[in-house]
């Protein structure tokens, strides 16, 4: 297999459902972002059936920022985005968390209500 040189790429397409309903958060600098959870079940196959992986999103703003204010738990999802490790400081000390940088979302169906 012979490997051909390209450009670096980060970007991230999912497809799952919201675990977690979008919040607001408004950080300690005044910036304001939208996070959510999305959990992606992992391909059957080699003993892996019935994982998921749940990966954490954020939205800094511009349109995507409206579509997923209305999301909710248990909505059927596609976000697109970069895969981001976060810096923040804790009572505990420094800590990071990876997640996806939402660009565009779009709902694909409905959560059914019981």
């Amino acid at each position: 297999m012979e490997l051909v040189e390209s450009e670096p790429v980060n970007e991230v397409t999912l497809v799952g459902k919201v675990s977690r309903a979008p919040a607001e958060r408004v950080l300690p600098s005044g910036d304001r972002l939208w996070t959510f959870r999305v959990v992606v079940p992992r391909p059957v196959g080699r003993g892996r059936s019935g994982q998921v992986d749940a990966l954490d999103c954020a939205v800094w703003g511009g349109r995507v920022r409206r579509s997923v204010q209305v999301w909710r738990e248990g909505d059927l999802v596609e976000v697109t985005g970069a895969i981001r490790r976060r810096f923040f400081r804790t009572p505990a000390g420094a800590a990071s968390r990876v997640e996806v940088e939402v660009s565009s979302g779009r709902l694909i169906r409905r959560a059914t209500t019981a």
